[in-house]
Formats: C-alpha cells, sequence, structure tokens
C-alpha cells in the first residue's frame, strides 16, 4: 500500500462516535429499506440518549443498539426506555458497547442484569484518492457498481458465496435484496469475462467509508477478487470525501488478519451486551 506521512487518528472517544455513528447511520438506512419493502415488518429505529435502537426483526443481527454511552450519559430511564422499545416487538435486547463509553455504563448493564455475550474488533484505516494495495491482482478481474436492476443478481452471488451454509439462503437473499436498496449504500461486482463472481458494499457517512457484505462464489475464490473489491471500494468512499475506512471482524479472525495486512488498525475491541430473561 502507498505509505502516507498523516498520522492515524488517536483512538479516543471522539474517533469512537465516528466510527459508531458511521456503523449505526449504515444500519438504520437498512432499517428503513425493510420497512419500504416489507410494509408489515414493523421495522424501526428510534434514538435514545445518543444511541440508535434498530428494531429489523426478532432474528435479525441488526436488532441491537450503537452507540449506547458514546453520545450521552446513560440512566436507568434511558434503559427502560430501550427495554420497552425492544420487548413490545418480541425482539431479544442486545447493546454493542464502545469502550470508550461512559465510565458508568457498564456497572449500569450489570444491575439491569446484562451479560457480555460477544467481542467485536472495530479496524479503521485512512483513505486516499490514490490508494493502491500491496498485492498482486489478478488481471483479469475488473470491479464495476452494482446497477439499479441488479440487485437480485447481487443477492444470489451473496448466497453462492454462503452456499456451505445452505440454511441462510432464504435470509441471504431477503438481506441481499434489501441491502441493495438502502440510501447511501453502494454494492460492487468483482467479474471475470464480464461474468460476476463476488460482491462487496460500502455505506458512506459521516467521512467514514463503511466497508461489509463480501462474498465470493466457491470455484472463483482465492484469485484476488475480494482484494480488488476492497482497493475499489477504499478508493471510491476517497472520492466520495470520506477520510477513514471502517471494518468490524471477530477478534483474531482471518478476517481481521487480513484487514491489518491492508493497513486497517484496531481502534477498540466492543462488547455487546445481553439482558438476561427475566422469570415470569
Amino acid at each position: 500500500m502507498i505509505l502516507t506521512t498523516q498520522p492515524y487518528p488517536f483512538s479516543d472517544l471522539a474517533l469512537s462516535q465516528r466510527l459508531e455513528r458511521a456503523e449505526a447511520k449504515g444500519n438504520a438506512r437498512f432499517v428503513e429499506a425493510r420497512a419500504k419493502l416489507f410494509l408489515k415488518s414493523g421495522a424501526q429505529w428510534i434514538e435514545v440518549a445518543g444511541a440508535y435502537a434498530m428494531f429489523d426483526t426478532p432474528s435479525s443481527p441488526l436488532t441491537q443498539t450503537f452507540g449506547l454511552g458514546v453520545f450521552e450519559k446513560v440512566t436507568h430511564a434511558d434503559l427502560e426506555r430501550l427495554e420497552n422499545f425492544f420487548q413490545e416487538r418480541g425482539a431479544p435486547i442486545f447493546h454493542e458497547v464502545s469502550p470508550l463509553a461512559d465510565p458508568s455504563l457498564p456497572a449500569l448493564l450489570n444491575e439491569r442484569g446484562y451479560q457480555p455475550i460477544e467481542f467485536t474488533s472495530v479496524m479503521y484505516r485512512l483513505i486516499s484518492e490514490d490508494i493502491s494495495l500491496a498485492a498482486s491482482r489478478h488481471e483479469k478481474i475488473h470491479v464495476r457498481l452494482m446497477r439499479e436492476d441488479e440487485y437480485e443478481l447481487c443477492a444470489k452471488i451473496s448466497v453462492q458465496g454462503w452456499s456451505e451454509h445452505p440454511e441462510l439462503a432464504d435470509f441471504l437473499l431477503e438481506i441481499g435484496q434489501i441491502s441493495a436498496q438502502r440510501d447511501n449504500a453502494i454494492s460492487f461486482f468483482a467479474e471475470i469475462d464480464g461474468q460476476p463472481i463476488a460482491t462487496g458494499v460500502l455505506c458512506l457517512g459521516g467521512g467514514v467509508a463503511l466497508l461489509g457484505g463480501a462474498s465470493t462464489i466457491p470455484a472463483a475464490r482465492k484469485q484476488g477478487a475480494q482484494l480488488a473489491l476492497l482497493e475499489s471500494r477504499l478508493r471510491y468512499g476517497a472520492e466520495q470525501g470520506c477520510d477513514l475506512a471502517m471494518m468490524c471482524a471477530l477478534p483474531g479472525s482471518a478476517s481481521q488478519r487480513n484487514a491489518e495486512r491492508h493497513g486497517f488498525r484496531i481502534a477498540y475491541t466492543r462488547i455487546k451486551w445481553r439482558l438476561k430473561q427475566r422469570a415470569a
């Protein structure tokens, strides 16, 4: 990759606010797209104490809060309102919490019966329009933007990319259809000889390019499709005025390792908290 003399932003509260809000807004746009496409879904989001609370479906990974305690100090009344929001919709209650959140929040969550259940590496890197990743690329791979009439094709490529998990097929088709039609999100194809072999998604907001939705069909793996998609999305984000890129990964995973190889750093490790089900 091209080295830059510009220092990385310090991993402080200000950075966490940018990253958490970028992800929250991207997910809010997804929830809004579901609400438009599926009128009876009840999909909705609200803001409480600066956090975005999402209801997508009861089992959706988006059904949770983002940014809790990062923008405002959280009170029992705030958590009560959030809990009611999810409980009224028959959904479990999850909060993704940055370690830069107000220090009083962990104790408050413990008092109300929450348990930590999951960790996520929140990663970031500087980007610019002349970005180039230092790795060899398949000369026949071409990356392009998805056209408006190709959201079904994009969803099908995603399903093929997860063919080892056939139980996810219907879920991925629906997710792909919604994701391709949300505001401020752009889907990309990687192709060989005009045939789509991989997809990737980019959400833009607050000067942050949020990466997600990576999927490659089994027959085309290990040819550099995701590398090409990564480079193209980073460059596109920079062209749209973003100075930071963001992605999330399971700590210690291959995804985290690959991201670090391409200039990403761990900003912080986020904890997901779940409210224990209370006895009737």
